[in-house]
């Protein structure tokens, strides 16, 4: 059987039947909503983590070495990760994922009620909740094309980066709000969105993944196989590597958004504020994705996103107003989400099944591997030179970037590039037949 003929049977319609409305699959909606939530309290604690260590802990190196631990699992398991996404049984690992966010969050809730806050600590739950999460996000975009038909899966990847947005929007209003209630509050809202998620995850029927053949577990073979596939991929190859320096720059700019409210006599309320804002722009970026899909190829779309927001991020350093701010960081989301909508679906429909786990993984370590490193860089340089000239540096780095990708051949001739990967697909499901 065939890659093709496999994806049919996870929509639940046959041969030459039209397949069921989406809003209609029930075990899809189990994992939209499942995950939605995990990334809602994700979300909750990732915004709490500054706050904790700006406003009571009083170390803008603090927050950035927290922010590091959180975020350092994306550059250390990612390869690892994909490999055992592919090689094991992906609804089973989503389930501990949950279990281990539950229980790190848990902690860190009960140590603050406790009036505790041990740096150290933090970092650990931060670290293992940042390490579930990996797992968590690759089984789940791995797991999408086997639960719909692939008539949907366009609409339900831009479902999916449209709740990955209305979360984040939820999450950061939710987890500022509170914070400014009470410190540990966010952190339980993690361990408790995580254990609805888990029971979601119990609810679903279908398996989250096709037949694998019984080979011996190599991982380094399986890593190796992941990142030849990728380097094979030239647009997507350098699109993410644009991306990712994007991503380390988005890292001090969003600490930086903390300490600008804070000097102008700001509340972790307004963050909450500016997070919803922003996350709307990106809600609407997401359910605009699949129009903008049909009128721009992913080489414009790359360079449009690097250039709105290079222009948008100037005036961050230059203004104190949070509606004003808000407006600006809402621009930049709605720039993303149409991005990672592109990104997502292209890299989806490109990409066998038995190796979705590991191509997904090789993306987001280039990708945001190095987001740790712009936590911990974003502490340091605002400690030493202040808002203002970081977010200018900031600004004008992503206009490099933009600039970059305008010069870029690879770039602006990505309209050949899915042909030529859909080749390769069908050749290793000529060979796997065979």
């Amino acid at each position: 059987m065939s890659l093709t003929e496999e994806h049919h049977d996870g929509g639940g319609a046959g041969p030459g039947t039209a397949p069921p409305p989406l809003r209609k699959n029930r075990d899809f909606l189990l994992l939209w909503t499942g995950a939605g939530l995990s990334l809602l309290g994700t979300r909750a604690s990732t915004v709490a983590y500054p706050l904790l260590m700006i406003w009571y802990g009083g170390s803008p190196t603090g927050a950035g070495l927290v922010g590091f631990a959180a975020l350092l699992p994306q550059l250390l398991l990612q390869l690892p990760a994909g490999a055992l996404v592919d090689r094991w049984d992906r609804r089973r690992l989503m389930i501990l994922c949950d279990l281990t966010g539950l229980l790190s969050m848990g902690s860190v809730a009960a140590a603050l009620l406790g009036g505790h806050l041990w740096l150290p600590h933090l970092m650990a739950a931060a670290f293992a909740e940042g390490s579930a999460m990996i797992f968590y996000r690759l089984a789940e975009r791995a797991a999408v094309r086997n639960l719909v038909h692939p008539d949907h899966l366009t609409v339900a990847l831009t479902r999916n980066e449209a709740r990955g947005q209305a979360a984040g929007l939820l999450g950061q209003l939710s987890g500022s709000l509170l914070y400014a209630a009470a410190r540990w509050l966010p952190f339980l809202l993690t361990a408790v969105t995580h254990l609805f998620a888990l029971v979601t995850l119990l609810l679903i029927r279908k398996k989250f993944q096709t037949e694998r053949p019984k080979t011996p577990p190599d991982l380094r073979r399986e890593v190796a196989e992941g990142i030849a596939w990728v380097w094979r991929q030239r647009f997507m190859r350098a699109a993410v590597g644009l991306i990712a320096g994007s991503n380390i720059l988005f890292q001090v700019l969003s600490l930086s958004l903390v300490l600008i409210v804070k000097e102008n006599g700001g509340s972790p309320a307004t963050i909450g504020l500016i997070g919803a804002v922003s996350g709307v722009g990106g809600i609407c970026g997401a359910f605009t994705g699949a129009w903008w899909l049909k009128r721009l190829s992913p080489g414009a779309i790359v360079t449009g996103t690097l250039a709105v927001w290079a222009l948008l991020m100037l005036p961050v350093a230059l203004v104190t107003q949070p509606v004003v701010i808000g407006a600006l960081f809402a621009g930049m989301s709605f720039a993303g989400a149409l991005l990672n909508v592109a990104a997502g679906v292209y890299q989806v429909q490109i990409t066998p099944d038995a190796m979705q786990g590991r191509v997904t993984s090789v993306f987001a370590l280039i990708g945001s591997g190095m987001n740790s490193a712009g936590a911990l860089v974003g502490g340091l340089l605002l400690a030493a030179f202040g808002t203002t000239p970081t977010v200018l540096g900031v600004a004008a780095a992503m206009g490099v970037m933009a600039l970059t990708a305008v010069l870029s051949p690879v770039i602006r001739t990505a309209g050949q590039e899915p042909a030529e990967a859909h080749a390769g697909e069908m050749t290793e499901e000529k060979t796997e037949e065979i």
